[in-house]
């Protein structure tokens, strides 16, 4: 849906006064100063209806609580070479900002393979990452551009997908879920990229399953995107996996390449520093023990279980098929624009 009546939001936040303590709490996180735009979001999210709109938020509301997600980035992911382990296996980073000021989140799909420790540490992980977007790099955004950003942009890699991905089908399930169940709306657009063949395939029999508000907000672009990206985001805030290479000489010369899911990255080594610092502002004599969070995943996850579903049983279809093509960078992929 496009804009919210004011009406419509000040129904919402009426509701929203006669909510327990400990939820007015945490809703103080979720909303970092804002207190419209989660409703808003939440809104948009369960098509401008209050009533449903209302039971999204105290749900989501009730999760965090039980679930202590106020306090996850005050707990450390230790030691380091676990954490190190999750950076290179699950890969996801900060490549910079587009040109409104969004933050640009490059994730590469297809080289992720989530197999260097368990599903609770990947669900930590990706939680913390959300956290730190919500309330450090979107109030900081907000500060450096001028006004209020509280979304961001994704990148999606699909480099590099094979059909072991059909071994991350749970944990990507549940990241999704809580995505949308908890943080609605909180993406603009998700831009895929390098799509090979087996995405391409499925692509066409999972886009009719999704939710029309979820399929507006995809875009599978061309090759690496980059001429699609360069009208939103200057160069350097392409992912290096969206930059065309060349044998001649070119504006554009990368003499360095960041890796941005790495974690020397300078992103990864703030929010692991800025976590390991709250983990000593909440328990300062106690000394950090590892172990991983366990978050429930949401009752409600049911599209993103019955899209996984259909998703696993497309690229078996492939296991059978011999010499099927990595990538067919010629393909017309159809996007919903035609």
């Amino acid at each position: 849906m496009g804009v919210v009546p004011e009406e419509t939001i000040n129904q919402f936040a009426a509701l929203m006064e006669e909510v327990d303590e400990p939820l007015k709490r945490t809703f103080q996180n979720v909303h970092q100063g804002y207190p419209r735009e989660p409703l808003i979001r939440f809104l948009k999210a369960r098509e401008g209806n209050v009533m449903k709109a209302h039971k999204m938020l105290v749900d989501c509301l009730k999760w965090r609580v039980q679930n202590d997600i106020d306090d996850i980035l005050a707990k450390p992911i230790v030691p380091t070479d676990l954490y190190h382990a999750i950076r290179d296996s699950q890969l996801i980073g900060l490549s910079g900002y587009s040109k409104e000021g969004l933050p640009v989140f490059a994730v590469g799909v297809g080289r992720s393979t989530s197999d260097k420790a368990s599903v609770h540490y990947y669900v930590q992980s990706y939680i913390q990452i959300n956290e730190y977007r919500d309330r450090v790099i979107l109030p900081a955004a907000t500060k450096k551009y001028g006004k209020h950003i509280s979304k961001c942009i994704k990148i999606l890699d699909m480099t590099g997908l094979k059909l072991s991905a059909l071994s991350q089908i749970k944990l990507l399930t549940i990241m999704s879920s809580i995505d949308d169940l908890n943080y609605p709306e909180k993406t603009v657009t998700y831009y895929i990229v390098n799509a090979p063949y087996i995405f391409s395939a499925c692509w066409k029999v999972v886009k009719p399953l999704l939710q029309e508000r979820t399929k507006r907000k995809i875009n599978v672009l061309s090759g690496c995107g980059q001429d699609d990206l360069l009208k939103i985001m200057d160069y350097s805030s392409l992912p290096h996996f969206c930059r065309k290479r060349s044998s001649g000489s070119s504006e554009h010369s990368d003499i360095y390449v960041e890796n941005y899911y790495s974690l020397d990255h300078p992103f990864h080594l703030q929010l692991y520093n800025y976590i390991k610092q709250q983990s000593l502002i909440h328990e300062p004599v106690k000394p950090i023990k590892q172990g991983s969070v366990h978050v429930t995943l949401p009752e409600d996850a049911v599209e993103g279980a019955e899209i996984a579903k259909t998703l696993e049983s497309e690229l078996e279809k492939f296991r059978d098929l011999d010499g099927c093509p990595e990538s067919l960078e010629d393909l017309k992929i159809d996007d919903g624009k035609s």
